[in-house]
């Protein structure tokens, strides 16, 4: 009896450790966003229509080589001097408004997709700032228009080895060294799209900095269909066929069950299975015929790709207006910023006002390749800054989205409109 009550208090003994052990991990999984800083150029990178044969609105920036007439001939330096505009402004002010010193930062991932020099650009950010010996850095490229939010999932990882951390995250794209100067229609897209931006993220999994946190990153799926050779050929800048559709909707699959309540996960299974027996025809979409995301997602953070994207998006998803206003916006005023984009979307929702505390962002985020990514955050308070967007968000949304750019360069938007129609052919 004595050795029975022993073994029974052991395996009571094991079970209990496990817990606590499951509890402390979940523990050092959070990650906050304490702060992000986008960047907004100087004004004599402004590039309009009558400077350069592109634009999106009248207001975004390019590189200094494109605005001096040098697309074609883009130096080494250039390309650094292009980078070290936008990181070491968006981290200077990162630190000053955070308070939190470079010495203090244990890993830093640069997210650059078309541009790897050696020394790394985390290592020119690990200099300037004179920080630790014992850092952490990572370096990504061609992740494409994805790479901040793949970014974030690394450092999310990241913080399971390394309690109590200070991360940064720097995402922006090179392109002056990258602008197409020939005159293939096909091939001007990048050019009329892609702009200079980025954006600066300082994270922790400090638990002790919750109340400064802006948000919390809840849930994170990442799917890659490099597999598939269509997938593998496709890019950001040119959609093939079922490469977007296919991998938005594996990574939703997944996905939403996490973030929408049971109910209308039971109502969305009732809902398709009446209609299948009874041969009823359904709307169809990515998230599937009449499944309410807005049942448990407050805000749609639309990567800013293109008008044509973000309107198939929102067709797909069941999206409206008002839910594709900051991505339209942040196309309008800063362009496609590559992996940067999402940041403009999010700043434009927070100098709007929008975003109040308990409230969920669900980003969506596409890259070449092919891959998705899509992750959820908390709102952890009312954020109301009204960051790069200071200057003119009273005047947004315009009355109108037409401009001198629309008028000269509107086949573009029927070609990628085509080339998205394609991509998000519906496949659930």
């Amino acid at each position: 009896m004595e050795l029975f009550l022993a073994f029974c208090l052991l395996l009571l003994f094991y079970a209990i450790s496990k817990l606590c052990k499951l509890a402390y991990q979940k523990r050092d999984q959070r990650c906050y966003m304490l702060s992000y800083q986008c960047q907004k150029d100087a004004e004599d990178r402004k590039l309009d229509t009558g400077s350069v044969s592109s634009g999106i609105g009248e207001e975004t920036y390019c590189p200094r080589n494109v605005i001096e007439g040098r697309e074609e001939s883009a130096t080494l330096m250039d390309a650094l001097s292009e980078m070290d505009d936008i990181i070491f402004d968006t981290l200077d002010k990162l630190f000053a408004k955070t308070g939190v010193s470079p010495s203090e930062i244990d890993i830093i991932v640069a997210s650059v997709s078309l541009f790897s020099p050696a020394p790394s650009l985390s290592a020119r950010v690990i200099k300037r700032y004179k920080m630790r010996k014992d850092i952490k850095a990572f370096n990504l490229s061609g992740m494409g228009c994805s790479a901040s939010v793949v970014a974030v999932d690394l450092v999310k990882q990241l913080f399971k080895t390394y309690r109590n951390s200070f991360a940064i995250v720097v995402s922006t794209e090179s392109i002056g060294p990258n602008w197409y100067s020939g005159k293939e229609k096909s091939m001007m897209l990048s050019n009329i799209l892609f702009r200079t931006g980025g954006c600066s993220m300082l994270l922790t999994n400090n638990r002790a900095l919750k109340e400064n946190a802006l948000l919390e990153l809840t849930c994170a799926v990442r799917t890659h269909i490099g597999s598939d050779h269509e997938a593998y050929s496709s890019c950001i800048q040119i959609y093939q066929e079922r490469a977007g559709a296919k991998a938005l909707t594996m990574i939703l699959r997944v996905l939403l069950p996490k973030v929408l309540p049971l109910s209308e996960m039971l109502r969305y299974k009732i809902s398709y299975y009446r209609n299948k027996i009874t041969k009823r025809s359904t709307p169809k979409g990515i998230a599937g015929p009449g499944l309410n995301l807005k049942s448990g997602i407050d805000h749609f953070c639309v990567h800013p790709g293109g008008r044509a994207i973000i309107d198939e998006v929102g067709k797909s998803l069941a999206l409206n207006d008002h839910d594709l206003e900051p991505a339209r916006m942040a196309l309008y005023r800063f362009g496609n910023t590559s992996s940067g984009g999402l940041w403009y979307v999010l700043g434009y929702m927070e100098a709007k006002k929008m975003l109040k505390k308990g409230e969920t962002i669900l980003m969506i985020s596409l890259g070449a390749g092919f891959k998705c990514y899509n992750c959820v955050w908390k709102v952890m308070k009312d954020m109301e800054d009204t960051n790069v967007w200071k200057d003119c968000i009273d005047h947004y949304p315009p009355n109108t989205l037409a401009n001198p750019f629309s008028e000269k360069f509107d086949w573009i938007n029927d070609e990628s409109m085509r080339f998205a129609r394609h991509f998000f052919v519906l496949t659930s």
